[in-house]
């Protein structure tokens, strides 16, 4: 059966399991799906169109007896000769013993073998075949480790597809596989496996692409079915007078893209269906804001709201903000931090339970087990990316199922939202307020820092300050501790006094680092060096600078993120990229910044420069690790496979229609397959 565990196949002891496990394979099923990620040609070649270092497929006639020659109990050579059409040629197989008896005098042998035109001979790797038999066109070679051999693998794919290949059952439903010109899962196992042609890999190829996204998605759209069930939603029916009463007050018009989205998530919030939605917005683009008025909607529905953010700083920030915009209106807002203790934390906590506070805004103190809700409606999560999926769930089962709002400031290119975020509903604020000055960026050379320093220079005599960043490598935080020490140091000599300059570094304890930024904030320090990327969303309106030394170092999503820092007030503001890049393509990220101030523009670039993976880095982005199709290069197989989840959902999101009967088994496989994982 194709549920059974490897170990049935003969073959396959404990230690050969194990390691096919370290492959991602534990039963029949794991292992007919594991594709090879490429194919060799070993279609047989005249020796006229051979060239030289060539892996090619000679087919010949032995014309002299084979000598085995051994050096040690795992090292032989077998030299024999071949005539290759016209010609002699001379045949090495190196620690591969056990081929001497096929190759006997007169036998016909087709071998796969590196070509060395200056000796005329090759260096044996496979023997395809032998007198009368029929040598194969194409050869998967597939992702193996130090534990698995090709030839292992190989051989035990072949076993398990004559025992049990004809029990695969198809997972695309079949009007979709009609559509889209798809093979059966059966056929899709058959040619990606054993092609005969270029067309039957590239046929196989396409179908397992298309598989695989919409498998993935498929997942995506069962979760987002079982999360938004009306059972496990809450409506709240928000007083939208009140809204508008606050609006009113506010000393700028908002944008119609925050009009756009604030309809957007208040609609969800009044529908009874769970609310799961992410809130995308390019640096400075008002997200605040939004999260403000959809905040005071809940509270006017007599529920509490809770924002959570990554650090103690910005937590301050927020409340300081939300306090004032909410002082005259009937809201008690709270702060809750790990440095909230004794006295005020337990009236704090009795409060919150009590119904009093309407709005507690806190860093991962709002998840602690002490902590109780009396009537939590909304959560908004901000920089949800630095938050893990469990901390999340945490937050959201303090309350009476509330609604999920994450907010981010990392611009998501499509392909990104799709996957990454493919269960959750987007809402994006693709405009700035009007009169946001766009940020002055500029490359320079590091032969050209003189050039910085009198931008610095100039800024500081305006009464402004600047940030200072070095990369940081997570492989050495010795040498960038170094790199930013010395920055530290050149800067305190080149600006004398004329500034106070402080360090900041990722060996610092997270309250010494508080204690910097607070600093800063309060312009004691003029100037900060850092190591680590500085917090995201930390407002300091009156940096104008920002210089990023080895700028190269960084994606453009990040330099994006690190410029966005500065210009938060009304001043110009300008970023210094300092770079002498090593390639064209650090050559064409550092140009792309200097043309452009929108983030979707760079986050698009990024994703195409770097891949899917580096946009976040892996562990924040939970960017899915594709084993046949690329998300960038695949985009539109991957946009058609949402399409077609999402419009199965749409119809039967129950999937009882007996079309939709092997998708059900695959869940339910999947699901038993995650809890024994668990």
């Amino acid at each position: 059966m194709l549920t059974d565990s490897i170990a049935t196949l003969a073959g396959v002891g404990e230690k050969r399991a194990l390691a096919l496990n370290s492959l991602g394979i534990a039963t029949i099923n794991d292992l007919l799906f594991y594709f090879p990620f490429r194919y060799t040609d070993l279609k047989v070649k005249p020796l006229e169109e051979v060239a030289d270092q060539e892996q090619v497929t000679l087919k010949g006639t032995v014309v002299t007896p084979a000598v085995l020659t051994r050096f040690g109990p795992h090292k032989s050579r077998l030299n024999f000769k071949l005539q290759v059409e016209h010609a002699v040629v001379a045949v090495t197989f190196f620690n591969q013993p056990w081929l001497k008896e096929k190759f006997e005098m007169g036998v016909e042998a087709a071998i796969f073998g590196k070509w060395d035109g200056m000796r005329h001979s090759l260096t044996g790797m496979k023997l395809l075949a032998t007198q009368n038999q029929e040598e194969p066109g194409l050869a998967a070679v597939y992702p193996v480790n130090k534990s698995i051999r090709q030839q292992t693998l190989i051989a035990l794919i072949k076993q398990a597809y004559e025992a049990d290949g004809d029990q695969i059952v198809d997972v695309i439903p079949e009007a979709i596989r009609t559509h889209y010109r798809l093979l059966s899962d059966q056929q899709l196992v058959a040619w990606m496996h054993f092609p005969e042609t270029d067309a039957q890999a590239k046929a196989a190829r396409r179908t397992a692409i298309f598989r695989e996204f919409f498998l993935f998605q498929v997942q995506l759209q069962s979760l987002k079915t079982q999360t938004d069930a009306p059972q496990n939603g809450l409506m709240i029916p928000y007083d939208n007078q009140a809204l508008r009463q606050l609006i009113a007050t506010l000393p700028f018009d908002l944008t119609n893209a925050q009009k756009r989205v604030v309809n957007e998530i208040c609609a969800d919030m009044r529908s009874p269906e769970h609310m799961n939605r992410l809130l995308q917005g390019d640096v400075g683009s008002g997200k605040t804001i939004v999260a403000a008025i959809v905040m005071y909607a809940a509270i006017t529905a007599r529920y509490q709201a809770a924002l959570m953010v990554p650090t103690e700083v910005l937590a301050e920030q927020h409340f300081a903000k939300l306090s004032q915009l909410f002082a005259d209106f009937p809201v008690r807002v709270a702060l809750l931090t790990g440095s909230t203790t004794g006295k005020k934390r337990r009236d704090i906590l009795a409060d919150l339970a009590s119904g009093e506070i309407d709005l507690i805004i806190g860093t991962h103190a709002l998840i602690q087990d002490a902590v109780n809700y009396n009537s939590l409606g909304l959560v908004i999560i901000d920089e949800q990316h630095r938050f893990g999926v469990n901390q999340r769930r945490i937050l959201q089962e303090k309350g009476l199922k509330p609604d999920l709002l994450s907010m981010t400031a990392t611009p998501i290119p499509r392909t990104l939202a799709i996957t990454t975020y493919g269960e959750m509903d987007v809402s994006t604020i693709d405009e700035l307020p009007a009169g946001r000055q766009p940020i002055t960026t500029t490359w320079i050379r590091k032969n050209q820092m003189d050039l910085a320093l009198q931008r610095i220079n100039e800024q500081l005599a305006q009464g402004s300050q600047v940030f200072a960043i070095t990369p940081l490598i997570a492989e050495s935080e010795k040498i960038d501790l170094q790199n930013a020490e010395q920055l530290y140091q050149d800067l305190q000599q080149a600006l004398g006094d004329k500034a106070n300059v402080a360090l900041l570094h990722g060996q610092m304890k997270p309250d010494e680092k508080d204690t910097i930024m607070r600093a800063f904030s309060d312009n004691i320090y003029q100037v900060l060096v850092s190591t680590t990327v500085v917090e995201v969303g930390v407002d300091v309106p009156n940096a104008t600078v920002m210089l990023i030394m080895d700028a190269d170092r960084f994606g453009l999503s990040q330099l994006h993120q690190l410029r966005g820092r500065v210009g938060r007030g009304k001043k110009a503001a300008y970023c210094i990229l300092v770079a002498n890049p090593k390639n064209d393509t650090g050559i064409e990220r550092m140009q792309i910044m200097t043309e452009t101030n929108d983030g979707f523009v760079l986050a698009q670039k990024d994703l195409e420069l770097r891949g899917s993976g580096e946009i976040f880095g892996d562990r924040q982005s939970g960017m899915p690790n594709f084993k046949i199709g690329d998300p960038v290069g695949d985009f539109t197989i991957l946009e058609v496979a949402q399409q077609e989840a999402k419009q199965i959902f749409t119809t039967d999101a129950d999937l009882s229609a007996p079309e939709h009967a092997g998708l059900a088994h695959y869940l339910s496989q999947n699901r038993e397959r995650q809890g024994s994982l668990d």
